[in-house]
């Protein structure tokens, strides 16, 4: 089954259950997906979907920060459970020395020395590792072993 189509049966679970809060960030993510198949005229595989979803998760994760250095506790929480119902459609994420592994082995095929060969590193990660891996913290590994 689809990603898209998981997405679409969860909607119909949560009408059905009649969970509010859920069946919001659902739609929420069904509108981005349908937006992004609207703006572009194609139809979204499941790595498109993925890197949606990927989107969103970092836009709330931002939210939350935000929130919480304004001490808006109520709306930390409802962030945090739109969250938790985003992180249910990214792949089973990666440990960290699972990341590791993938890093010193991209480094060592790229033949990268030093900083200046980041890109090398990360354009032959990126593929691999995408949303089963914060690329972000993978980018700080990446910098510390060039250094």
């Amino acid at each position: 089954m689809s990603l898209k189509v998981r997405v679409t049966d969860d909607m119909k679970a949560a009408m059905r259950a009649r969970d509010t809060a859920r069946l919001g960030t659902i739609r929420l993510l069904l509108a981005a997906i349908k937006q992004k198949e609207v703006d572009e005229r194609i139809e979204l595989d499941d790595a498109a979907v993925s890197s949606i979803v990927e989107k969103l998760i970092k836009q709330r994760k931002d939210s939350i920060s935000q929130f919480q250095a304004a001490a808006r506790d109520d709306l930390v929480a409802l962030e945090q459970a739109e969250l938790v119902v985003l992180q249910a459609y990214l792949p089973e994420q990666l440990s960290a020395a699972e990341v590791e592994a993938a890093v010193a082995a991209a480094i060592a095929e790229s033949g990268a020395a030093s900083a200046k060969d980041m890109g090398k590193v990360m354009g032959l990660l990126k593929p691999r590792l995408a949303g089963r891996a914060d690329m972000g913290q993978v980018s700080a590994l990446i910098k510390a072993r060039l250094n």
